[in-house]
């Protein structure tokens, strides 16, 4: 097998302490080592392969967000709840079935183990291009037209997205790229909502455009689905050119080149190869399950998606519901503007300030920081309604934004501590277990969160937290045991 060995910085004309294993083994028919040597050749950002990243996590985020805003109101013109307090409730659980948002979660549960060790196994690039085409499936032939159907796309994602962005980068550039993941799904998050507030029932918002008797009049939520289908349909083109991460090579092979590089003395002090950092007397991988560093970030993890999923439903209800209840009284096309607007700020603060805030502050104080912040935040939200017109809407539109880089935070910073507690052949599997553990959390958030929202509309005149306050409050909770669990000795650092 021909390879090639290139002399790594330490290693260079210049500088007087050559480190003894380093030089860097390519293998010329491995993709995974192509891409370790386009890394070593160009230490700057990879912009192209991290737009990849970034585009096909929105592609994969933006179906299960997009019915948040007019869930409300479908709720209340089909006159399935008796009284106006009671419609939280049922859109908790409507919201589970007709979004398939807990298919989404349980489908992602009960595969993502399987498709991590796929992605480990064939590649990553296979693994993402199967979640694309899923998305595209779902969007046009499922989702528009059928409200009761139990499976999911997610059944097929293997959400090997944070794995590849540290794979196709340079160390130094792994938080950026962890970064754009989160923001990207942050993103959808937000994107979602507004394409549902805009584009939904088009027939009764836009009649000059949309007749009463077209294909949208009769299918009213198929318009927003196309779009995303669209956008899933040219993701999925350009992704075929996505570069593969995945080292074809045996390790072993290293071991074999490297015990012949005597003049190196790599036997005995180790080789750093293609394959990442090798040692030829590496230990056999350690189970995961068996890895405290990687577990303990998983169990944080599950805790603040629960709450962010929780808000994300929670959010929506309350800016549409009644003033009276202790709502805002928006309309689906305010939330969507409001939801758009952080989505935009969330873009800029991923891209320009969370790097330089991870390196100043690490992952696990920038979680800290976070939760502590986002707590007086959610305690200020109930408080909103007591104000009204363009000083209400400017104060909302702020304190989303907030919230949401916020969440964006404490994610992406998980997000690092679980890759850095696993060895690159190892990544695949740890975030399908990750995925496995956040997806049975997330699966129950959007149900709990309607019933405490239609709870709380039922107690507006209580004494200890009336109406709404309890929810945010319950929110803040969830929030103060996420932030619990991030000192020691439960979060412990990768070593």
């Amino acid at each position: 097998m021909r390879f090639d060995v290139i002399l790594s910085q330490a290693e260079m004309p210049g500088n007087r302490e050559p480190l003894l294993n380093s030089k860097v083994y390519f293998f010329d028919d491995c993709p995974g080592c192509k891409q370790d040597r386009k890394k070593e050749s160009n230490p700057g950002i990879p912009y192209k392969e991290f737009f990849y990243v970034w585009i096909v996590t929105l592609c994969t985020a933006l179906p299960i967000s997009s019915l948040f805003p007019f869930l409300y109101f479908m709720i209340r013109d089909l006159h399935v709840a008796e009284r106006e307090e009671d419609i939280g409730f049922y859109a908790g659980f409507v919201g589970e079935i007709y979004s398939n948002r807990a298919s989404f979660m349980v489908g992602r549960a009960s595969t993502s183990m399987l498709w991590g060790i796929v992605a480990d196994k064939y590649g990553r690039k296979p693994v993402i291009l199967i979640s694309i085409f899923s998305v595209l499936v779902d969007s046009i032939f499922l989702r528009p037209f059928q409200h009761t159907l139990w499976f999911e796309y997610k059944l097929l994602d293997g959400y090997q997205y944070k794995a590849y962005s540290v794979e196709v980068c340079r160390e130094e550039h792994q938080s950026l790229g962890v970064s754009l993941v989160s923001t990207a799904w942050g993103i959808g998050l937000i994107i979602g909502p507004a394409l549902g507030g805009f584009l939904a029932q088009p027939a009764e918002k836009y009649p000059k455009i949309f007749s009463q008797g077209s294909f949208f009049a009769r299918f009213p939520y198929c318009l927003p689905c196309a779009l995303i289908s669209l956008l899933a349909l040219g993701v999925f083109i350009a992704s075929l050119w996505l570069p593969e991460t995945l080292h074809n090579h045996d390790p072993q092979t290293m071991a074999d080149v490297a015990t012949e590089d005597v003049e190196t003395s790599i036997c005995s002090s180790g080789l750093r190869g293609g394959h990442g950092e090798f040692e030829k007397n590496d230990a056999p991988s350690k189970n995961l399950l068996k890895n405290w560093p990687l577990m303990s970030s998983i169990i944080v993890y599950c805790i603040f998606s629960l709450h962010d999923m929780a808000y994300s439903e929670i959010f929506s209800l309350w800016a549409v519901s009644d003033k009276s209840y202790g709502g805002l009284s928006f309309s689906s096309q305010d939330v969507g503007v409001v939801l758009a607007s952080s989505g935009f700020g969330l873009l800029i603060f991923q891209v320009f300030l969370y790097p330089p805030i991870e390196r100043l502050l690490g992952s696990i104080n920038s979680i800290r920081v976070a939760a502590v912040l986002s707590m007086p935040l959610l305690a200020a939200y109930p408080f909103m309604s007591s104000i009204s017109g363009l000083t209400l809407k400017v104060i909302v539109n702020f304190a989303s934004l907030l919230k949401n880089v916020l969440s964006m935070i404490i994610i992406t910073s998980l997000f690092l501590l679980q890759n850095n507690s696993v060895p690159r052949e190892q990544r695949g599997a740890a975030n399908g277990i990750s995925v496995t553990a956040m997806s049975l959390f997330k699966a129950i958030a959007p149900a709990a969160g309607g019933v405490i929202f239609s709870w709380a509309q039922k107690r507006q005149h209580a004494i200890l937290f009336p109406g709404d306050q309890i929810v945010f409050f319950i929110l803040n909770l969830v929030e103060l045991t996420g932030l619990l669990l991030c000192f020691k000795p439960f979060l412990t650092p990768p070593r």
